[in-house]
């Protein structure tokens, strides 16, 4: 037990990215009770949506689950209301400041842990009352930051500086990846990429088909001016990368992106003209499976890691 176990009253310190059209409370339930902590993406979900994800998931999990909700999400105060009136115990925040909504969180007897990109950003949200930080890489899918700081450079310098637990996040799809990251100062690891692809995963087939099918360089960092999101590359990211070679304005990067674009292509499946977001980790992808085997998978690759740091290999004397 770590002080991230002992936060989430979870057996393993591994939690499912709340990503949006691909985490519900299918998912979210799969993964908490398989040990972990299992997250519903709130930011693609209408209020009354959410409402019946929360209700769905708390029926079929006994075991601890968390809602991530971006700050720069339309009707927070609506989500917030539905999180307090169903006593969610833990709520993990992003894409924004968590100054506000952490103590009225909070004071609802609520665990807030926040997403951050940065050091800066780490050190504001333990000053706001956090009670973690998520440590995300450059390598992640969805949004984040426009330093592209990788998890390696990023963990070691948020989890010198801060003194509340640390989740890795970024480029994390196995047991050695997570083990790395604890050695370097994180006590937990969140994934998206691998529950991405898990049986309970909300995402179109066609989309957990295409991550598999996805290689080395297939995805890129883009739309630093409007939000930073890895997308794989597809017609609709020709597209933007068209764009950018025009010289294109943030205006016109808006209008192309429009809206819907992560709902066709992630959860109707449309591989060509929807947004397709995945982390670089997507290559080492190979197979579905059900997410109570995949957190089994990363246990033992941990483990497996674990007792090979004591073969001749990392023996110097």
């Amino acid at each position: 037990m770590n002080r991230v176990t002992k936060l989430f009253s979870i057996k393993y310190p591994i939690i499912q990215a709340g990503m949006i059209w691909c985490s519900g409370w299918e998912l979210a339930s799969a993964v908490s009770n398989s040990g972990g902590l299992g997250i519903i993406g709130s930011g693609s979900m209408y209020p009354d949506i959410l409402e019946n994800h929360i209700i769905k998931c708390k029926a079929a999990t006994s075991h601890p689950f968390a809602v991530n909700l971006p700050l720069l999400y339309p009707d927070i105060d609506k989500h917030v209301k539905t999180i307090i009136k169903y006593k969610v115990p833990i709520v993990f925040t992003s894409a924004g400041s968590p100054k506000k909504w952490t103590s009225i969180l909070k004071n609802e007897g609520i665990i807030v842990v926040h997403v951050v990109s940065s050091l800066k950003f780490a050190l504001k949200s333990q000053a706001a009352g956090v009670d973690a930080v998520v440590a995300e890489g450059f390598e992640a899918g969805g949004h984040n930051g426009k330093d592209e700081t990788t998890t390696f450079c990023l963990i070691p310098e948020v989890s010198s500086s801060l003194d509340i637990p640390i989740i890795a996040a970024g480029g994390i799809g196995d047991g050695r990846a997570m083990l790395s990251a604890m050695i370097l100062g994180a006590e937990g690891v969140q994934m998206g990429t691998r529950f991405v692809v898990s049986e309970e995963s909300s995402a179109h087939q066609d989309f957990k088909n295409k991550v598999i099918e996805t290689k080395e360089g297939d995805t890129h960092l883009t739309l630093k001016e409007i939000t930073p999101v890895r997308l794989i590359k597809n017609q609709f990211y020709t597209k933007i990368a068209s764009l950018y070679e025009k010289g294109g304005s943030n205006n016109e990067l808006k209008e192309l992106l429009g809206r819907g674009r992560a709902k066709k292509g992630m959860f109707e499946g449309d591989l060509e003209e929807g947004e397709l977001e995945i982390g670089q980790v997507s290559s080492q992808m190979n197979k579905v499976k059900p997410a109570s085997e995949i957190v089994a998978d990363v246990i033992l690759e941990f483990n497996k890691a674990k007792e090979g740091i004591n073969s001749d290999k990392f023996n110097f004397k």
